[in-house]
């Protein structure tokens, strides 16, 4: 009986053991769920709080252990270019005529701006509900080395974009005067416009003399995506190793300072995130569950690297296989939607402003929330889809209703946490307008 007994219990074991290795071999997402736990307790354990090793040697440590990650993005910032490019093209070709592309363009911008003024509208409530810039002891603050700080978090960001008396000029000079310039700078918008202009070209042409261009595009598209399916077998261990670093630099006590003010700005991205459930309901005719299953993939990678970009070539994968999205649909709204669609940044700006605005004992009026909420949109466009972005456009905004720019000292420790998660909803609001875009153009490819 005994035997029988162990020989069960032995199978169910084996049965078990079989079951784990298949889900880790087959779920993308398990794999980098179980890197972000197994990175975030390492970074713990090796930060300065907790002085199990010197501060110099938790960094040397964090960087070791980065390589991964970094060669992961590499590789990614490496093929984007030419795939981002290729995408557009090729999706603007795949169209059946040029009025679905009109009402695909007209209907994506008026749905930009409408979610990111939903989004930092969201961003301005909580945080004025909440008042987290009440919990902060002003008397106790030494704000010291703001302008290296800041520099530090925006080395990657063009200059235009942190005076918001540029923003104009910015707006109007989006056309890139040299395409190829754009592309070795990764000035993402501008290869998207040229991509699109090149697209619309290709489509008014005789057939004849644009298939094979077209073709040429679609193989350098497939090159670009076996790369990316190469770089994929990297990800786990990639986000163990950034996720590791992050915790090392940040440490509990940071978090643990400022958990009121991290706390509103993940209570605003749920608000978003449930905001976009809704319009998955009303306006996709589709279950949100189903929806939130097929698309973690690239909300954890999205979480994990903080940058959008990095997380564009599965964004289209994913719409395509999963959600049965278009082509047509999918290669062109995920790439701009990388560049202009910002919407969690948007909240972050909303939250932040607020805060800071408490911080320092400003009432702001009416006029100055709206005009935080222009300038949040406008500062957004344009925007590379990098980590740290979000502190240069938060400059903008500051400075434009007279809050101190030192002030962003107070939040830096946090900001990359925070970066990893709005990131995350960033990722989830292009694949939203993806599937909300191919229901009211084109439906369905495939029934679900």
């Amino acid at each position: 009986m005994t035997n029988s007994l162990e020989k069960n219990n032995l199978r169910s074991l084996k049965s078990m053991s079989k079951h784990l290795y298949s889900l880790l071999k087959t779920k993308l997402w398990l794999k980098i769920l179980i890197s972000l736990f197994l990175g975030i307790g390492v970074g713990i354990l090796f930060s300065p709080s907790m002085e199990v090793v010197k501060p110099e040697t938790s960094e040397t440590i964090g960087n070791w252990l980065a390589i991964p990650g970094n060669m992961f993005l590499g590789i990614i910032q490496m093929v984007v270019v030419p795939l981002v490019f290729a995408s557009v093209i090729c999706g603007l070709a795949s169209s059946e005529d040029m009025d679905q592309l009109r009402k695909l363009g007209s209907r994506i911008v008026i749905y930009f701006v409408f979610t990111t003024v939903i989004a930092i509208s969201i961003g301005l409530i909580v945080a004025t509900l909440i008042k987290p810039g009440k919990y902060i002891d002003t008397s106790n603050i030494n704000i010291t080395n703001i302008e290296s700080s800041v520099e530090e978090n925006s080395d990657s960001i063009d200059s235009n974009t942190i005076s918001v008396t540029q923003v104009p000029n910015m707006l109007t000079s989006l056309l890139p005067q040299n395409p190829l310039g754009s592309m070795v700078e990764k000035e993402m918008l501008q290869v998207v416009l040229f991509s699109i202009i090149i697209g619309l070209a290709l489509v008014s042409m005789n057939p004849d003399k644009s298939t094979p261009i077209l073709e040429m595009l679609t193989a350098v598209q497939e090159v670009c995506m076996t790369v990316v399916r190469w770089a994929m077998l990297l990800a786990p261990i990639a986000v163990f190793g950034l996720i590791a670093q992050i915790t090392m630099k940040v440490g509990i006590k940071a978090l643990l300072g400022m958990a009121i003010y991290v706390g509103t700005v993940i209570l605003g991205l749920f608000i978003l995130l449930l905001f976009y459930m809704l319009i998955i309901t009303l306006l996709a005719k589709k279950s949100p569950l189903w929806f939130l299953s097929n698309v973690r993939d690239a909300q954890l990678l999205a979480f994990s690297t903080s940058s959008s970009a990095a997380v564009m070539p599965l964004s289209i994968e994913i719409a395509e296989d999963r959600l049965g999205i278009k082509s047509s649909i999918s290669q062109f709204i995920i790439p701009l939607g990388a560049t202009i669609n910002m919407d969690g940044t948007a909240l972050y700006q909303g939250v932040a402003t607020v805060f800071l605005a408490q911080v320092f004992g400003i009432d702001l009026s009416a006029s100055q929330f709206l005009l935080v909420i222009i300038t949040a949109v406008g500062a957004s466009i344009g925007s590379p889809s990098t980590p740290g972005v979000g502190i240069v456009i938060l400059s903008m905004v500051l400075d434009s209703v007279g809050i101190p720019a030192s002030g962003i000292a107070l939040i830096i420790g946090v900001d990359r946490i925070l970066d990893m998660c709005r990131t995350s909803v960033n990722v989830t609001g292009d694949l939203t307008a993806s599937l909300v875009m191919n229901r009211l153009i084109g439906g369905m490819t495939n029934s679900r």
